[in-house]
Order: C-alpha cells, then structure tokens, then sequence
C-alpha cells in the first residue's frame, strides 16, 4: 500500500518544484523530503525524479502519481474537515502562505493567538509572495493564504477559492529627514517629477503601481535602487539616496534620518484571507480569518478605494474583479 507521507511529499516537488521548496513548503528537510521520494520510488519501482541540471523532474509517471496524490489529499481533507466539523475546535495541521511584510507585521501576533486558544491546532506559517500563493490555495499545498492587491493592480482568484477581507493597509512616502517635502502634511502626486526614486524590483506589485502611478500623473519616475525588504528600502531613504513609497504594515519604526509625508491620494493596498471552498465548514478556517481580523484592528482604519469590497464580512468565491 502506497504511503500517503510519501505521496504527500511527491506532491509537493510537483506543486513547488524543487525538492528545497518542498522541504520549505512541508516543515520538513530536504534531504527528508528526497529519501521519502526514494522510499516511494523503491515501493513503486519506478524512476520518479530525473536530473535536470542542478535540479531534478519529474517523470511522466512521476506526474501521474502526483495527479493521483491530489486526489487522495482532497479526500483526506474532507475527511478531516467533517471530523473537525464535528467536534467543533479548530485542531489537526494548518498551513499559512504570507507575503513578506504581513508574515513579519501580522502573522506572529495571529499565530500566537491561535496557539494560546487552540492547543490542537498546529499552525504553521511560510512566506510566500502573494501571486504565487493563490495558486498553491488552489492546488491544495496551503491551507490559507494572506494576499494583498491594489486599485489598479487587482489578484484575481480562481473557481473553488474562497476569501475574506482582512483590511487596508496605508501607504506613506518616506523621505530624507532633509529633503524639501519633508516638512510637508501632504503632497500629491505631480509634484513627484524630479525625485530619485527606491522601490522593489520590477515584477512586484508595488513596483509596478508605483511605476503605473507616476506615469498617469505625467511622471516618468527615477529609479535608483532597488531592494524586495521594506525596511531595506527605508533604510536606503534614511541615508539620503532616494525616496520611496512604503506601506504601513511591517515597515518598522522609521529612524531619525528620515520621515514620513501622506501622499494624496492615499495610496491602499487591501489585504485577503483565501482558502478553498472544500474546506469553509472547518473551525480552523474560521478562527484563523477571525485571529487575522483581531489583529489587524490595530494597524489601520479601512479606507475606501476598493469601494466594491468595502466594509464585506462574509466570504465570497471566484474573481474579485
């Protein structure tokens, strides 16, 4: 009889792509990843892993074994739910994915809570960018998922993915304690025509509003350098090399040698809890979009440019958009 452990870890090479990713993705080494792979591959006896260069592939029947796994999982996950469902306390294995700012700004506070309250609840949190988040929600590699999308830059989710609004999350310039806008209340877009700019690497969301921003208000921005951390980035800002545009959540205390300015208008980005359809009766569900709701209320006010999801309670499926 096949093992599910170690159909479970094929599942995840073929869904992440390498066995180090799937290791991550698991809570497990690598190396315990391959033997379980090599273990399946001797109760098969058959090649499932090919050498491509310094990574490996998956064989044609590798994939058929994973395809058949899925399908195995998605049963023990109903399983699991209906059991949980019924005694009614989130327990058994939890799988976060969070992108970076909200994996260091929210989740620690959001997994703590969910210890203290749920002692058979066992949580586990990987940070994850969010794009390639929603689909790993899709295929069953996560449990849920915290993604964040902004007014021209909106994540779509695909069919039998579910999902509920955590917040809005503010952004804010930050420049050089000496720079001209500094003493500034606020300061609106066009006047950002000159400046030298520090933002994350082109492909990110907040790259690309920023760079789809500053063109619609007739400026072509400037960009100096470039870091994927947020505090990298106010770091940069604090030595004078640049100004940026941060979003608050995560960002840390901004240092002496540099201050924030409000840019108008605001700019939001709105963060999600997605989870798949097949899973909304488990408590575990519920009471991880209820601890990440908790602990967002201290961060920021929800603002009101995704006026199509405003003040929404209840989760819904499908695109947002």
């Amino acid at each position: 009889m096949l093992d599910l452990a170690r159909l479970r870890a094929l599942h995840a090479v073929s869904v992440h792509g390498t066995v180090g990713a799937a290791a991550t993705a698991l809570g497990y080494t690598p190396s315990a990843v391959s033997q379980q792979i090599a273990k399946l591959e001797r109760e098969t006896r058959t090649t499932l892993l090919e050498r491509r260069g310094r990574g490996v592939a998956l064989t044609e029947e590798a994939l058929h074994l994973a395809e058949t796994a899925r399908q195995l999982m998605a049963i023990v996950e109903r399983a699991e739910t209906e059991l949980e469902e019924r005694r009614g306390l989130p327990a058994g294995r939890l799988t976060i994915a969070a992108f970076a700012s909200a994996a260091r700004g929210l989740l620690p506070g959001v997994l703590a809570d969910l210890a203290r309250r749920h002692p058979a609840l066992d949580a586990r949190m990987t940070e994850i960018d969010p794009h390639l988040s929603i689909d790993l929600v899709a295929k069953g590699a996560v449990d849920v998922a915290v993604v964040h999308d902004w007014d021209i830059a909106p994540l779509p989710t695909p069919p039998g993915v579910e999902q509920a609004v955590i917040g809005d999350d503010l952004c804010d310039l930050v420049v050089p304690r000496g720079h001209r806008l500094a003493g500034r209340a606020s300061v609106r877009r066009e006047e950002l025509r000159s400046e030298r700019w520090i933002t994350q690497p082109p492909g990110l969301v907040c790259h690309e509003w920023l760079v789809r921003t500053l063109r619609e208000a007739g400026c072509e921005p400037d960009i100096a350098h470039q870091a994927e951390e947020n505090p990298t980035l106010v770091a940069l800002v604090a030595a004078g090399l640049g100004i940026a545009l941060i979003p608050r959540l995560g960002r840390g205390p901004v240092p002496a040698d540099a201050v924030t300015v409000s840019l108008e208008p605001v700019p939001v980005r709105r963060l999600y809890a997605l989870w798949r359809t097949g899973a909304s009766r488990r408590p575990a569900i519920a009471e991880t979009v209820r601890a990440l709701r908790a602990h967002w209320a201290p961060h920021t006010p929800v603002a009101a440019p995704h006026d199509d999801h405003h003040d929404t309670l209840a989760p819904t499926s499908g695109n947002r958009r």
